[in-house]
Protein backbone atom coordinates (compact mmCIF):
# COMPACT_ATOMS: atom_id res chain seq x y z
CA UNK A 1 0.00 0.00 0.00
CA UNK A 2 1.43 3.35 -0.74
CA UNK A 3 1.07 5.72 2.13
CA UNK A 4 0.24 9.55 1.37
CA UNK A 5 2.93 12.10 1.94
CA UNK A 6 1.30 13.48 4.12
CA UNK A 7 0.83 10.41 6.64
CA UNK A 8 4.60 9.80 6.16
CA UNK A 9 5.90 12.91 7.17
CA UNK A 10 3.42 12.45 10.45
CA UNK A 11 5.13 8.86 10.94
CA UNK A 12 8.07 10.03 11.18
CA UNK A 13 8.12 12.60 12.94
CA UNK A 14 6.74 10.52 15.27
CA UNK A 15 9.28 8.02 15.28
CA UNK A 16 11.91 10.99 16.04
CA UNK A 17 10.24 11.89 18.82
CA UNK A 18 9.94 8.10 20.25
CA UNK A 19 13.59 7.54 19.51
CA UNK A 20 14.60 10.95 20.83
CA UNK A 21 13.49 10.81 24.87
CA UNK A 22 14.51 13.89 26.93
CA UNK A 23 17.31 13.42 29.31
CA UNK A 24 16.73 12.21 32.90
CA UNK A 25 16.79 15.09 35.21
CA UNK A 26 19.97 14.81 37.22
CA UNK A 27 19.74 13.63 40.87
CA UNK A 28 19.50 16.08 43.80
CA UNK A 29 20.17 15.25 47.28
CA UNK A 30 19.55 17.37 50.41
CA UNK A 31 21.17 17.38 53.38
CA UNK A 32 25.16 17.96 54.65
CA UNK A 33 26.60 14.68 53.25
CA UNK A 34 24.96 15.57 50.04
CA UNK A 35 26.28 19.20 49.66
CA UNK A 36 29.53 18.19 50.95
CA UNK A 37 29.84 15.43 48.15
CA UNK A 38 28.28 17.82 45.76
CA UNK A 39 30.61 20.50 46.62
CA UNK A 40 33.68 18.76 46.27
CA UNK A 41 32.63 17.19 42.77
CA UNK A 42 31.48 20.33 41.23
CA UNK A 43 33.30 23.09 42.28
CA UNK A 44 36.94 20.82 43.45
CA UNK A 45 36.74 18.00 41.05
CA UNK A 46 39.51 15.16 40.47
CA UNK A 47 41.90 15.65 43.50
CA UNK A 48 45.05 13.84 43.38
CA UNK A 49 47.68 13.65 46.43
CA UNK A 50 49.92 16.63 45.99
CA UNK A 51 48.48 18.39 43.12
CA UNK A 52 47.04 21.81 43.60
CA UNK A 53 43.27 20.49 43.61
CA UNK A 54 44.13 19.17 46.60
CA UNK A 55 45.16 21.81 47.95
CA UNK A 56 42.13 24.31 46.36
CA UNK A 57 40.40 20.79 48.23
CA UNK A 58 41.68 21.50 51.83
CA UNK A 59 40.66 25.31 51.75
CA UNK A 60 37.32 24.47 50.35
CA UNK A 61 36.77 21.69 52.88
CA UNK A 62 38.04 24.39 55.95
CA UNK A 63 36.09 26.87 54.98
CA UNK A 64 32.83 24.58 54.74
CA UNK A 65 33.43 23.00 58.37
CA UNK A 66 34.01 26.44 59.83
CA UNK A 67 30.29 27.24 58.13
CA UNK A 68 29.13 24.06 59.64
CA UNK A 69 29.83 25.55 63.21
CA UNK A 70 33.05 23.01 63.80
CA UNK A 71 35.31 23.96 66.47
CA UNK A 72 39.54 24.18 66.42
CA UNK A 73 39.53 23.69 62.28
CA UNK A 74 42.89 23.58 60.84
CA UNK A 75 45.09 22.37 57.40
CA UNK A 76 47.72 20.94 58.57
CA UNK A 77 50.09 20.20 56.17
CA UNK A 78 52.78 17.55 55.13
CA UNK A 79 55.09 16.88 52.89
CA UNK A 80 54.92 13.31 50.74
CA UNK A 81 55.82 11.68 47.32
CA UNK A 82 53.50 12.44 44.67
CA UNK A 83 52.81 11.03 40.94
CA UNK A 84 51.35 13.09 38.02
CA UNK A 85 49.87 11.08 34.98
CA UNK A 86 51.04 12.08 31.47
CA UNK A 87 50.03 10.68 28.20
CA UNK A 88 48.93 6.92 27.89
CA UNK A 89 48.00 4.98 25.21
CA UNK A 90 48.61 1.49 23.85
CA UNK A 91 47.54 -1.06 21.05
CA UNK A 92 48.46 -4.74 20.55
CA UNK A 93 49.97 -5.12 16.94
CA UNK A 94 50.10 -8.37 16.61
CA UNK A 95 49.03 -11.47 15.81
CA UNK A 96 45.56 -9.03 15.47
CA UNK A 97 46.24 -4.87 15.08
CA UNK A 98 43.33 -4.04 18.41
CA UNK A 99 43.51 -0.64 20.31
CA UNK A 100 42.92 -0.73 24.10
CA UNK A 101 41.70 0.84 26.67
CA UNK A 102 44.61 1.54 29.59
CA UNK A 103 45.59 3.76 32.54
CA UNK A 104 49.04 4.12 34.02
CA UNK A 105 48.93 3.19 37.85
CA UNK A 106 50.28 5.16 40.32
CA UNK A 107 54.02 5.31 40.65
CA UNK A 108 54.51 3.22 36.93
CA UNK A 109 57.61 5.25 35.35
CA UNK A 110 57.34 6.37 31.89
CA UNK A 111 58.08 4.54 29.01
CA UNK A 112 60.54 5.90 25.81
CA UNK A 113 59.15 9.11 24.27
CA UNK A 114 58.70 6.74 21.54
CA UNK A 115 56.69 3.84 23.73
CA UNK A 116 57.62 0.75 24.34
CA UNK A 117 57.20 -2.02 21.65
CA UNK A 118 57.67 -5.04 22.59
CA UNK A 119 56.54 -8.81 23.02
CA UNK A 120 53.46 -9.43 25.15
CA UNK A 121 53.82 -12.37 27.36
CA UNK A 122 50.22 -13.60 29.28
CA UNK A 123 49.78 -15.01 32.50
CA UNK A 124 46.97 -16.09 33.93
CA UNK A 125 47.47 -15.54 37.20
CA UNK A 126 49.34 -13.41 39.35
CA UNK A 127 51.49 -17.00 40.96
CA UNK A 128 51.98 -17.96 36.96
CA UNK A 129 54.33 -14.68 36.48
CA UNK A 130 55.89 -15.56 39.86
CA UNK A 131 56.68 -19.47 38.93
CA UNK A 132 58.11 -17.68 35.39
CA UNK A 133 62.12 -18.50 35.21
CA UNK A 134 64.14 -15.40 36.57
CA UNK A 135 65.58 -13.44 33.13
CA UNK A 136 62.75 -15.07 31.32
CA UNK A 137 60.90 -11.64 30.54
CA UNK A 138 64.01 -9.60 29.15
CA UNK A 139 62.97 -6.98 26.94
CA UNK A 140 59.57 -8.36 27.07
CA UNK A 141 56.29 -6.58 28.33
CA UNK A 142 54.51 -8.80 30.87
CA UNK A 143 50.50 -9.10 30.75
CA UNK A 144 48.84 -10.69 34.33
CA UNK A 145 44.98 -11.48 34.47
CA UNK A 146 42.79 -12.60 37.14
CA UNK A 147 38.84 -13.19 37.65
CA UNK A 148 37.97 -10.30 40.23
CA UNK A 149 34.24 -10.58 41.06
CA UNK A 150 31.32 -8.91 42.94
CA UNK A 151 30.95 -9.53 46.49
CA UNK A 152 28.51 -7.71 49.02
CA UNK A 153 31.94 -7.05 51.67
CA UNK A 154 34.44 -6.47 48.77
CA UNK A 155 36.31 -9.71 49.82
CA UNK A 156 37.88 -9.94 46.25
CA UNK A 157 40.14 -6.85 46.83
CA UNK A 158 42.48 -8.21 48.67
CA UNK A 159 43.53 -10.96 46.63
CA UNK A 160 42.90 -9.41 43.46
CA UNK A 161 44.07 -6.46 44.47
CA UNK A 162 47.63 -7.87 45.03
CA UNK A 163 47.76 -8.21 40.84
CA UNK A 164 48.19 -4.49 40.81
CA UNK A 165 50.18 -3.86 43.94
CA UNK A 166 52.96 -6.36 43.54
CA UNK A 167 52.37 -7.43 40.49
CA UNK A 168 54.80 -5.17 38.67
CA UNK A 169 57.46 -5.81 41.55
CA UNK A 170 57.39 -9.47 40.52
CA UNK A 171 57.48 -8.29 36.45
CA UNK A 172 60.94 -6.19 37.07
CA UNK A 173 62.35 -9.31 38.95
CA UNK A 174 61.73 -11.67 35.99
CA UNK A 175 63.40 -9.11 33.75
CA UNK A 176 60.60 -7.61 32.02
CA UNK A 177 60.52 -3.67 30.31
CA UNK A 178 56.72 -3.28 31.06
CA UNK A 179 54.04 -4.72 32.82
CA UNK A 180 50.06 -4.58 32.11
CA UNK A 181 47.16 -6.05 34.23
CA UNK A 182 43.31 -6.59 34.05
CA UNK A 183 42.25 -3.99 35.88
CA UNK A 184 41.29 -4.80 39.65
CA UNK A 185 37.46 -3.98 38.82
CA UNK A 186 33.78 -6.26 38.09
CA UNK A 187 32.82 -3.93 35.52
CA UNK A 188 32.51 -4.64 32.24
CA UNK A 189 32.93 -1.39 30.60
CA UNK A 190 35.91 0.20 28.62
CA UNK A 191 36.54 1.94 31.49
CA UNK A 192 40.16 0.76 33.02
CA UNK A 193 41.03 0.97 36.72
CA UNK A 194 44.02 2.86 38.13
CA UNK A 195 45.29 2.55 41.34
CA UNK A 196 48.70 2.65 43.05
CA UNK A 197 51.47 -0.17 42.75
CA UNK A 198 54.29 -0.53 45.38
CA UNK A 199 57.91 -1.81 43.67
CA UNK A 200 59.93 -3.40 46.55
CA UNK A 201 63.27 -1.35 47.68
CA UNK A 202 65.21 -4.26 45.52
CA UNK A 203 64.07 -3.55 42.22
CA UNK A 204 64.15 -1.37 39.30
CA UNK A 205 60.53 0.03 38.44
CA UNK A 206 59.19 -0.70 35.16
CA UNK A 207 56.11 1.09 33.14
CA UNK A 208 53.05 -0.03 34.53
CA UNK A 209 49.41 0.57 33.16
CA UNK A 210 46.00 -1.56 33.53
CA UNK A 211 43.53 -2.29 30.82
CA UNK A 212 40.26 -2.22 30.81
CA UNK A 213 38.27 -6.06 31.41
CA UNK A 214 36.84 -6.10 28.01
CA UNK A 215 40.34 -5.26 26.79
CA UNK A 216 41.47 -7.86 29.15
CA UNK A 217 39.14 -10.86 27.89
CA UNK A 218 40.39 -9.92 24.47
CA UNK A 219 44.18 -10.03 25.53
CA UNK A 220 43.12 -13.64 27.12
CA UNK A 221 41.35 -15.05 23.85
CA UNK A 222 44.41 -13.70 21.77
CA UNK A 223 46.60 -15.60 23.60
CA UNK A 224 44.47 -18.33 23.82
CA UNK A 225 45.43 -19.00 19.81
CA UNK A 226 48.69 -19.46 20.35
CA UNK A 227 50.42 -16.85 18.30
CA UNK A 228 52.94 -14.66 19.64
CA UNK A 229 51.69 -11.46 20.95
CA UNK A 230 52.98 -7.73 20.60
CA UNK A 231 52.16 -4.31 22.20
CA UNK A 232 53.20 -0.83 21.62
CA UNK A 233 52.66 0.87 24.79
CA UNK A 234 53.20 4.80 26.26
CA UNK A 235 52.89 5.46 29.71
CA UNK A 236 54.42 8.66 30.57
CA UNK A 237 53.52 9.21 34.01
CA UNK A 238 55.58 9.30 36.87
CA UNK A 239 56.72 10.44 40.30
CA UNK A 240 57.54 13.57 41.92
CA UNK A 241 59.15 14.06 45.47
CA UNK A 242 58.64 16.53 47.99
CA UNK A 243 55.01 17.34 46.79
CA UNK A 244 52.75 18.79 49.27
CA UNK A 245 49.67 16.98 50.73
CA UNK A 246 47.87 17.82 53.58
CA UNK A 247 44.85 16.84 56.63
CA UNK A 248 41.92 18.81 57.44
CA UNK A 249 40.89 18.27 61.44
CA UNK A 250 37.60 19.94 63.03
CA UNK A 251 36.13 19.59 66.20
CA UNK A 252 32.98 19.40 67.95
CA UNK A 253 33.58 19.83 71.24
CA UNK A 254 32.21 17.20 73.98
CA UNK A 255 30.78 18.47 77.37
CA UNK A 256 33.92 16.71 79.13
CA UNK A 257 37.20 17.57 77.40
CA UNK A 258 38.76 15.46 79.53
CA UNK A 259 37.61 12.39 77.86
CA UNK A 260 39.33 11.25 75.08
CA UNK A 261 38.07 11.86 71.51
CA UNK A 262 36.09 9.88 69.22
CA UNK A 263 38.11 10.25 65.62
CA UNK A 264 35.96 9.68 62.03
CA UNK A 265 38.17 9.49 58.86
CA UNK A 266 37.46 9.59 55.51
CA UNK A 267 40.08 10.66 52.70
CA UNK A 268 39.87 14.03 50.65
CA UNK A 269 42.32 12.93 48.16
CA UNK A 270 41.21 11.19 44.64
CA UNK A 271 42.44 9.80 41.34
CA UNK A 272 42.31 11.96 38.48
CA UNK A 273 40.16 9.78 36.14
CA UNK A 274 36.92 11.46 37.69
CA UNK A 275 35.98 13.66 40.66
CA UNK A 276 36.02 10.92 43.06
CA UNK A 277 32.09 11.15 44.30
CA UNK A 278 32.36 7.42 45.60
CA UNK A 279 35.94 7.22 46.25
CA UNK A 280 36.10 9.27 49.07
CA UNK A 281 33.78 12.58 48.81
CA UNK A 282 30.88 10.38 49.99
CA UNK A 283 32.73 9.07 53.00
CA UNK A 284 33.70 12.87 54.12
CA UNK A 285 29.76 13.99 53.76
CA UNK A 286 28.88 10.98 55.60
CA UNK A 287 31.05 11.28 58.63
CA UNK A 288 30.59 14.94 58.94
CA UNK A 289 26.72 15.26 58.64
CA UNK A 290 26.52 12.39 61.14
CA UNK A 291 29.03 13.83 63.59
CA UNK A 292 26.46 17.13 63.25
CA UNK A 293 23.58 14.48 63.81
CA UNK A 294 25.28 13.26 66.87
CA UNK A 295 24.76 16.69 68.61
CA UNK A 296 20.81 16.45 67.88
CA UNK A 297 18.94 15.96 71.77
CA UNK A 298 21.99 17.68 73.64
CA UNK A 299 25.73 17.93 73.21
CA UNK A 300 27.47 14.63 73.43
CA UNK A 301 29.82 13.98 76.55
CA UNK A 302 32.89 13.21 74.29
CA UNK A 303 34.45 15.63 71.59
CA UNK A 304 34.03 14.47 68.37
CA UNK A 305 36.98 14.85 65.57
CA UNK A 306 36.52 14.28 62.12
CA UNK A 307 39.43 14.16 59.79
CA UNK A 308 39.32 14.84 56.31
CA UNK A 309 42.59 12.85 55.29
CA UNK A 310 45.38 13.59 52.82
CA UNK A 311 47.15 11.23 50.11
CA UNK A 312 45.38 8.55 51.10
CA UNK A 313 45.36 6.79 47.57
CA UNK A 314 49.20 7.01 46.77
CA UNK A 315 50.06 7.15 50.82
CA UNK A 316 52.42 4.67 51.11
CA UNK A 317 55.12 6.80 50.65
CA UNK A 318 53.78 9.02 53.79
CA UNK A 319 49.75 9.75 54.00
CA UNK A 320 47.68 11.64 56.04
CA UNK A 321 46.87 8.99 58.41
CA UNK A 322 50.27 8.54 59.83
CA UNK A 323 50.97 12.28 59.30
CA UNK A 324 47.99 12.48 61.90
CA UNK A 325 49.61 9.86 64.25
CA UNK A 326 53.10 11.50 64.30
CA UNK A 327 51.24 14.80 65.19
CA UNK A 328 47.90 13.65 67.61
CA UNK A 329 49.97 10.49 69.10
CA UNK A 330 50.12 12.01 72.50
CA UNK A 331 46.75 13.12 72.42
CA UNK A 332 44.18 10.83 73.99
CA UNK A 333 41.67 8.89 71.90
CA UNK A 334 38.89 6.41 72.73
CA UNK A 335 37.63 4.88 69.40
CA UNK A 336 38.18 5.19 65.65
CA UNK A 337 35.96 4.81 62.37
CA UNK A 338 36.57 5.56 59.05
CA UNK A 339 34.37 5.62 56.16
CA UNK A 340 35.75 4.82 52.74
CA UNK A 341 33.67 2.24 50.67
CA UNK A 342 31.25 4.04 48.88
CA UNK A 343 28.06 5.49 49.80
CA UNK A 344 25.73 2.42 49.16
CA UNK A 345 23.34 1.59 52.18
CA UNK A 346 25.41 -0.18 55.39
CA UNK A 347 24.16 -3.61 56.12
CA UNK A 348 26.78 -4.86 58.29
CA UNK A 349 28.78 -3.97 61.72
CA UNK A 350 31.67 -5.24 63.02
CA UNK A 351 33.62 -4.52 66.41
CA UNK A 352 37.06 -4.43 68.13
CA UNK A 353 36.87 -3.79 71.50
CA UNK A 354 38.15 -4.62 74.99
CA UNK A 355 36.34 -7.33 76.80
CA UNK A 356 34.84 -5.20 79.49
CA UNK A 357 33.05 -2.74 76.33
CA UNK A 358 30.70 -5.86 75.47
CA UNK A 359 27.65 -3.69 77.19
CA UNK A 360 29.01 -0.86 74.67
CA UNK A 361 29.17 -3.04 71.95
CA UNK A 362 25.67 -4.55 72.52
CA UNK A 363 24.29 -0.98 73.13
CA UNK A 364 25.69 0.02 69.49
CA UNK A 365 23.75 -3.30 67.86
CA UNK A 366 20.85 -2.56 69.44
CA UNK A 367 20.37 0.83 68.29
CA UNK A 368 21.56 -0.40 64.74
CA UNK A 369 18.95 -3.49 64.82
CA UNK A 370 15.86 -1.43 63.89
CA UNK A 371 17.85 -0.28 60.74
CA UNK A 372 18.26 -3.79 59.58
CA UNK A 373 21.97 -3.54 60.63
CA UNK A 374 23.28 -6.93 61.61
CA UNK A 375 26.73 -7.96 63.64
CA UNK A 376 29.40 -9.42 60.77
CA UNK A 377 31.88 -11.82 61.79
CA UNK A 378 35.78 -10.93 62.03
CA UNK A 379 37.34 -7.88 63.65
CA UNK A 380 36.70 -4.13 62.79
CA UNK A 381 40.18 -2.51 61.62
CA UNK A 382 39.28 1.50 60.85
CA UNK A 383 41.13 1.74 57.30
CA UNK A 384 44.39 3.70 55.77
CA UNK A 385 43.38 6.72 57.75
CA UNK A 386 42.68 5.41 61.31
CA UNK A 387 45.58 2.75 61.18
CA UNK A 388 48.32 4.13 62.32
CA UNK A 389 46.59 6.06 65.38
CA UNK A 390 44.72 3.00 66.01
CA UNK A 391 48.13 0.92 66.30
CA UNK A 392 49.82 3.71 68.08
CA UNK A 393 46.70 3.54 71.03
CA UNK A 394 45.39 -0.05 70.73
CA UNK A 395 42.30 2.23 69.98
CA UNK A 396 38.54 0.49 69.97
CA UNK A 397 37.46 0.49 66.50
CA UNK A 398 33.87 -0.07 64.89
CA UNK A 399 33.16 -0.84 61.10
CA UNK A 400 29.77 0.16 59.58
CA UNK A 401 30.12 -1.94 56.11
CA UNK A 402 28.65 -0.76 53.43
CA UNK A 403 27.07 -2.90 50.40
CA UNK A 404 30.33 -2.95 48.04
CA UNK A 405 28.34 -5.40 45.41
CA UNK A 406 28.66 -2.77 42.92
CA UNK A 407 31.74 -0.61 44.36
CA UNK A 408 34.46 -1.91 42.28
CA UNK A 409 32.44 -1.26 38.74
CA UNK A 410 33.87 2.53 39.76
CA UNK A 411 36.25 2.13 41.78
CA UNK A 412 39.50 4.39 40.57
CA UNK A 413 37.94 4.82 37.27
CA UNK A 414 36.28 7.34 34.63
CA UNK A 415 32.97 6.72 36.28
CA UNK A 416 33.44 7.66 39.80
CA UNK A 417 30.63 10.90 39.35
CA UNK A 418 28.31 12.31 41.49
CA UNK A 419 25.68 10.56 39.26
CA UNK A 420 26.36 7.15 41.25
CA UNK A 421 25.68 8.54 44.03
CA UNK A 422 22.04 8.01 45.82
CA UNK A 423 21.13 10.01 47.90
CA UNK A 424 18.62 7.81 50.26
CA UNK A 425 21.34 5.35 50.60
CA UNK A 426 23.87 8.38 51.30
CA UNK A 427 21.26 9.49 54.17
CA UNK A 428 21.13 6.26 55.53
CA UNK A 429 24.53 5.93 55.98
CA UNK A 430 24.73 9.00 57.81
CA UNK A 431 21.69 7.78 59.79
CA UNK A 432 23.55 4.67 60.80
CA UNK A 433 26.64 6.78 61.68
CA UNK A 434 24.65 8.99 63.90
CA UNK A 435 23.13 5.94 65.90
CA UNK A 436 26.61 4.84 67.06
CA UNK A 437 27.92 8.05 67.84
CA UNK A 438 24.59 8.56 69.95
CA UNK A 439 26.05 6.08 71.60
CA UNK A 440 30.02 6.24 72.05
CA UNK A 441 30.02 9.74 72.34
CA UNK A 442 28.09 9.78 75.22
CA UNK A 443 29.50 6.83 77.34
CA UNK A 444 30.81 8.29 80.70
CA UNK A 445 32.63 4.64 81.46
CA UNK A 446 36.33 4.63 80.18
CA UNK A 447 36.97 3.15 76.75
CA UNK A 448 39.43 -0.02 76.96
CA UNK A 449 42.37 -0.38 74.84
CA UNK A 450 42.45 -3.33 72.57
CA UNK A 451 45.45 -5.71 72.84
CA UNK A 452 46.08 -6.77 69.30
CA UNK A 453 48.17 -9.51 68.42
CA UNK A 454 52.04 -8.40 66.34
Amino acid sequence: MKIPTALRAVLCASTLSLSLPAAAAPVQGTGVAWEIVEGLTTEIGPRPAGSQAEDRARDWGAQKLTALGFRNVRVEEFKTLGWQRGPESAKLTAPYPQPLAITALGFSVPTPKGGLKAELVYFPTLAALEAAPAGSLKGRVAFIDHAMRAAQDGSGYGPYGDVRRKGPTVASRKGAAGVVIRSAGTDSHRNPHTGVTIFAKDVKPIPAGAVSNPDADLIARTAARGQPLAIDLTLMGKPFPDATSGNVIADLPGRDPSLPIIVLACHLDSWDLATGAVDDASGCGIITAAALAAQEGGQPLRTIRVLWSGNEETGIAGGGGDDYAKRHGSEPHALAMESDFGADKVWQVRFSHAPQDKGLADRVRAALWPMGIVPHEGKADGGADVEAIIAAQNLAVIDLGQDGTHYFDLHHTPDDTLDKVDPAALQQNVDAWAAVLKVVANEAAPIGKVQRAD
